[in-house]
């Protein structure tokens, strides 16, 4: 008798599916399926277009994280955390970026996480190791290292003759922007070493006119952000080693990517980059916002700014900018402009 009933109810339950299935071929309703036209129809807003074509936005702020906040205390992340400027309900210290401080006391370990396609760290003192799915990677001060989406925690442990303090930045508010998580690797683990890149910018340094350049640097790229054009860090980040002579003025660029500037070594007080949204009729920045470059310190140069670098120092000075670029390259949406040498009008 049971087993007469449980065939019943399985027909019943073939024949719904077959019903629903006919149903769907002739656009006739099923009775399984709820109808959400009206519903749906609530969701909609519609728009003027000049009106609403360029929407009341928030700027990306002109903000800074010290170096004080990474050179003393407990092992923890420092994150460089601007959501409530932005307007959005997680960290973020720009639309598609978050950039954090790592701070980890001799012999302890920290761990990371964050769901994103692509993360970097530069180490910007001391020695160690970080762990994850992919292996174990040896850094110490001044190597760069990438990591494409992990399913795990990174776990990372300072050597035990000092403290160690290193600069991450993610594309992770992009994924939370787009309510998605990687499902894929994109590129492999990439480690440039300290030597690696200095030794690159001594010979880009010898380069016939390499003393008429707009910037003296390198931009860091792999092997697959070579296949695909973009010359990237990775397929949303961006990096460049940039250095300034001692008593050079690099002239103003502008892009449409936002750059999380790390100071990497500069003589307090004598090295800054002033930037603001026009040129003056010489092609400098027009009533420039000023930003000094301290060591081991961030500051961020909004989108679309013109910025120009300054070193009045008898010692050659050194940034790290990451920025969003690696996704607005592909877009071909970066659109880097370089200010002219002439008299010019915005």
């Amino acid at each position: 008798m049971k087993l007469f009933i449980f065939s019943c109810l399985l027909a019943i339950s073939f024949a719904q599916t077959d019903s629903c299935k006919s149903a769907a071929k002739t656009n006739e309703t099923c009775t399984d399926t709820v109808d959400i036209t009206k519903s749906a129809e609530e969701h909609v807003r519609i728009y003027e277009y000049t009106s609403a074509a360029n929407p009341d936005m928030s700027e990306v702020p002109l903000a800074s994280l010290a170096a004080r906040e990474h050179e003393s205390g407990e092992t923890r992340i420092i994150p460089f955390d601007l959501s409530s400027e932005l307007r959005v309900p997680y960290p973020a210290t720009s639309p598609n970026l978050m950039a954090s401080f790592l701070r980890i006391k001799a012999s302890e370990h920290l761990q990371t996480e964050a769901i994103a396609t692509s993360q970097m760290f530069y180490v910007i003192r001391g020695s160690g190791s970080s762990e994850s799915e992919y292996g174990v990677i040896r850094w110490s001060e001044g190597d760069l290292f990438v990591l494409p989406s992990c399913s795990s925690p990174i776990d990372h442990i300072a050597s035990s003759s000092n403290d160690a303090a290193l600069y991450w930045v993610t594309d992770e508010p992009l994924m939370q922007y787009l309510g998605v998580a990687p499902r894929k690797q994109r590129f492999q683990p990439t480690v440039y070493t300290r030597e690696r890149m200095l030794a690159e910018v001594e010979r880009v340094k010898q380069e016939a006119g390499a003393s008429d350049r707009n910037r003296m640097g390198i931009l860091l790229g792999n092997e697959v952000t070579e296949a695909e054009g973009t010359k990237t860090l990775s397929h949303t980040l961006w990096a460049l080693l940039n250095m300034l002579p001692a008593g050079d003025a690099q002239r103003p660029h502008r892009h449409n990517s936002v750059a999380l500037d790390l100071c990497v070594s500069a003589t307090t007080g004598k090295v800054y980059t002033m930037m603001g949204p026009e040129l003056d009729e010489n092609g400098w920045v027009k009533n420039p916002v000023r930003r000094d470059w301290t060591p081991g310190s961030v500051f961020i140069t909004p989108p679309g700014w013109w910025h120009s670098h300054h070193n009045e120092s008898d010692e050659p000075a050194w940034v790290l900018p990451i920025q969003d670029a690696g996704m607005h390259t592909h877009m071909r949406t970066l659109d880097i402009t370089f200010a002219p040498t002439f008299p010019v009008e915005n």
